[in-house]
């Protein structure tokens, strides 16, 4: 059916030398590619929904051919058709920050810039420019959030402390941060995050792992990885219905949804990368920008991910 279709056989060459017993399942959902960013970007930070999310930072100037600069104070907008460029900049540029909140109230924190090398820098946007706020407890790079906390109730965690992978999980109440007593249970860089403060959920990191915990406001719960480890990741969705997609090693365009209890295979993205953007929820998801290696290049490519949905009929009960 339109929404439960299967492919099996087939050849593989125009010269049918070699027939194939690849097996493809289709579940009604896809990527579907949209009008690419402004300007291609790596590891920058972004989140909001599918017809209203942001992305700031990045690496983008080239050193050389295939090493790129943490730089940018770009800020980029997506209203569900094309990206826009604010004239706001974050005051300090730089790389692999994380943030949360929505394109008219964000938080920017951490990150990897030119000096110094990793950042306690803290930043919030009103929709028309950014404004230094209190700095970071703990000074780190390729940290994760809480994509779906607001610029009041914020949650950022992991990421790269030298001299190693950092446990630390920081709160933000709106006026100033909070070291939470309790950390991680495994130290990761460069993972992805979904959920709020209350409920978040952190999935991947460097080294390439399947991990995946639960955070409950108050302490972290390892929960059930994973099915491919890899770590510059992307993520969307909440602590129950998440989504997970680009990353590396390799090009990865392999796309898994989590449901509270297990992940499972969703369709995979057009365009393998890693560090890209990610925005949305499990059903409607956004992933921009990003890292090709070969040729190696930072990435404008936007595809939008339509999860499936199910249609609720209503009915009048009688009683006789």
């Amino acid at each position: 059916t339109q929404t439960a279709a299967l492919s099996f056989g087939g050849n593989t060459t125009p010269a049918y030398t070699a027939f194939s017993a690849k097996t493809e399942e289709y579940d009604g959902t896809t990527w579907a590619e949209q009008t690419s960013m402004p300007a291609a970007t790596n590891v920058p930070m972004g989140f909001g929904s599918t017809t209203n999310s942001i992305s700031s930072g990045g690496e983008s100037t080239a050193i050389t051919s295939n090493c790129f600069e943490y730089n940018s104070t770009a800020t980029e907008t997506y209203n569900g058709a094309s990206w826009t460029t604010s004239p706001a900049t974050l005051n300090t540029g730089r790389g692999g920050l994380a943030g949360f909140g929505t394109s008219t109230a964000a938080i920017a924190a951490g990150g990897d810039s030119p000096s110094p090398p990793v950042s306690t820098a803290s930043e919030s946007f009103n929709g028309s420019a950014w404004t230094a706020t209190p700095s970071l407890n703990t000074a780190r790079k390729h940290l994760s959030s809480a994509i779906q906390g607001t610029s009041t109730a914020g949650l950022v965690f992991g990421g790269e402390a030298p001299p190693g992978y950092s446990t630390a999980t920081e709160t933000y109440n709106g006026s100033s941060w909070t070291t939470s007593p309790n950390t991680m249970n495994t130290a990761l860089s460069d993972g992805a995050g979904a959920g709020t403060q209350a409920a978040g959920l952190a999935f991947g990191g460097e080294p390439a792992q399947t991990t995946t915990e639960e955070f409950n406001g108050t302490s972290w719960t390892a929960a059930t990885g994973m099915n491919t480890a890899r770590f510059s990741n992307a993520g969307a969705g909440s602590q129950t219905a998440a989504l997970t997609f680009t990353g590396h090693p390799g090009v990865n365009t392999i796309t898994e949804a989590y449901d509270g209890s297990a992940w499972s295979s969703r369709p995979s993205m057009a365009t393998g990368r890693y560090g890209s953007v990610g925005a949305g929820t499990s059903t409607a998801a956004l992933s921009a920008g990003g890292y090709v290696p070969s040729p190696a290049a930072v990435s404008a490519v936007t595809e939008e991910f339509t999860g499936e949905t199910e249609a609720v009929t209503a009915k009048t009960l009688t009683t006789s």
